[in-house]
């Protein structure tokens, strides 16, 4: 009779293995082999040689492989990994990389990179719906946990950075991790993503950089569609007044940028922030609401110049360079290394005198 590897508490030792062997309880349909959740090798190795089974599952749907990847052992997951089948593994619906990723145990995860585990397996969707957010990557997992290396780890072995509900990118920047999200954009992570919930006119993941400068650059310099906070339906005309500023039968919609920044409590960072946002666009126009705003804030006297006079040459050419390259190569830095272009406008092109990650600028609040 096959026998599941999952029975033995963390805590049996290998003694206790052999005991069961020598009393013949190895084949009571009711042992089921904890030596994966214990991580003791030995005793793995005992039960596969007296006919466990490491494809066979506990009532969670979970196998051995899985047990010992969320608990980080290294050691029994050696073992593992060969005698474990991949059909087992895609029943399962869930892979062992995302066991090691979610226990945030990077040995285990180079481990299984290494013998060939698919970085981008996702969730079946049995599993997914135990999820608020319905996750189905690995690398969000490791994004959630805030664990570097092991986003570093799966990034480097392919896995796909826009898979997942909840863009992984929008995890790292509610965590204000700088080291993640320049982590993630490096490797193409969309800067465009819109929320399901509450979908804004301009692409989401701006609402969590208004206060912070640093972060809000390695947005636009990876070619975040600034152009649509510009945008306005209303123009020079006046907006409709709501009894609840900001909270309005457009805001499940199709919220404008204008309508957000001038909320009471953000209005003191407009300036800042479209003074900013001017470094990426053409000339653009800003309607009377953010007008009004922006005239009592203490950059509004350059964001005036700039909005009447004309763009320099130098800026037109980098604006029309960028978008003949499209966003996508703009999220995909290595693009730039194919370009017959000298380094110094490859950096131009790049916003590279703004990268003030890059500066070693850490702190970005206004």
């Amino acid at each position: 009779m096959k026998t599941s590897m999952m029975t033995l508490t963390p805590s049996s030792s290998f003694n206790r293995v052999y005991r069961i062997f020598t009393s013949q309880e190895l084949h009571s349909s009711h042992l089921r082999m904890r030596a994966a959740s214990g991580g003791n090798p030995d005793s793995v190795t005992l039960l596969l040689e007296y006919g466990a089974d490491a494809n066979v599952p506990k009532n969670s749907g979970h196998l051995p492989i899985h047990v010992a990847a969320d608990r980080g052992h290294l050691l029994a997951l050696k073992i593992l990994v060969p005698v474990t089948d991949f059909a087992a593994i895609k029943r399962s619906g869930i892979s062992p990389v995302h066991c090691a990723a979610a226990g945030a145990h990077p040995k285990c995860l180079e481990l299984l990179i290494q013998a060939g585990f698919d970085v981008n397996f996702m969730l079946d969707q049995r599993i997914r719906k135990h999820y608020d957010d319905h996750r189905k990557s690995a690398l969000y997992f490791a994004v959630s946990n805030g664990d570097l290396a092991s986003v570093r780890l799966l990034l480097s072995a392919g896995a796909l950075p826009n898979q997942d509900p909840v863009n992984c990118l929008q995890i790292a920047l509610r965590m204000g991790n700088y080291e993640l999200v320049s982590l993630l954009l490096r490797h193409g992570a969309n800067v465009n993503y819109f929320c399901r919930v509450n979908p804004l006119h301009f692409p989401s993941a701006l609402q969590y950089t208004l206060k912070d400068e640093v972060m809000l650059r390695m947005l636009l310099n990876y070619g975040y569609d600034t152009e649509r906070c510009f945008d306005c339906p209303h123009g020079d005309k006046s907006h409709p007044f709501y009894a609840f500023e900001g909270w309005t039968s457009t805001v499940i919609k199709d919220t404008m940028f204008c309508e957000v920044i001038t909320l009471s409590w953000l209005q003191h960072l407009s300036g800042n922030v479209v003074r900013v946002m001017l470094d990426y666009v053409d000339q653009v126009r800003i309607c009377s609401k953010l007008k009004a705003v922006l005239q009592k804030q203490g950059l509004w006297s350059e964001i005036h110049f700039i909005l009447t006079n004309p763009r320099s040459l130098k800026h037109l050419c980098r604006l029309k360079i960028r978008k003949c390259m499209g966003r996508l190569r703009l999220r995909c830095p290595v693009f730039m290394s194919f370009l017959p272009l000298p380094n110094r406008l490859k950096s131009y092109v790049l916003y590279k005198e703004y990268d003030l990650y890059e500066q070693g600028i850490f702190t970005g609040t206004w």
